[in-house]
């Protein structure tokens, strides 16, 4: 540092805070982050509330497991094929996701509006499987209404399962505009906050396939 660079900051003998090796990444020194990061930390935020969210409900699943009420078990109830399923479709459609947020980036339309028809056709196959699943428990007199465990276990396992269809008419929704607007900056800012949503999900349900399914069938 100069003797004038001194005398211009008595209050900073070091330069911190100013000159060209403290300029921030957004619009010249010191100046604000990029409207992709502030909305992507933005959704991160997000995110940080959502899985607030999934943890009281692990809360009160892992408090309530055991209170069947003389009615239906874990041990009785869950299939591992049928979530092993669901867990092989959720984790290949976050696959495709990635790619398709790859395909953005580099503005490809067609890989992009492909990868995102597959990570719908995934998704949905998720959905699908689930909604069959709460259907045979119904059937079997094991409705939410039934237990406390059973109204944990439908609390949980459902709200992720609404998060997964509302994902869903998000990425059609991201698809539609796409092929309508094109690669603008401002729907980049949106893929990227749905690949974010996307495999936010596959955390939550490694932890549901963890906590609720694989602990409940262990002898």
């Amino acid at each position: 540092m100069t003797v004038a660079e001194r005398a211009a900051f008595p209050d900073d003998p070091h330069h911190v805070g100013h000159g060209a090796q403290a300029e921030a990444p957004g619009h010249g020194a010191g100046g604000p982050a990029g409207k992709r990061i502030v909305v992507g930390y933005g959704f991160w935020i997000f995110l940080l509330s959502d899985f607030v969210l999934f943890s009281c409900f692990f809360a009160a699943y892992a408090v309530l497991r055991n209170a069947s009420a003389g009615g239906p078990t874990e041990s009785r109830l869950f299939d591992l094929t049928t979530v092993a399923a669901e867990t092989a479709c959720l984790l290949i459609s976050s696959f495709f996701g990635g790619l398709a947020s790859l395909a953005a980036g580099a503005r490809q339309m067609l890989w992009f509006q492909a990868m995102m028809g597959v990570t719908f056709l995934f998704g949905a196959g998720f959905v699908a499987l689930e909604a069959s699943e709460f259907a045979r428990f119904i059937g079997l007199g094991a409705a939410p209404q039934r237990s406390a465990f059973l109204s944990a276990f439908f609390s949980l396992v459902g709200c992720h399962g609404i998060h997964v269809s509302c994902g869903l008419l998000w990425l059609l929704t991201m698809m539609a505009q796409v092929l309508a607007k094109g690669f603008r900056p401002d729907i980049l800012r949106r893929i990227l906050c749905f690949t974010l949503f996307w495999h936010a999900l596959d955390i939550v349900w490694v932890g549901i396939f963890t906590v609720v399914y694989l602990t409940g069938v262990a002898p």
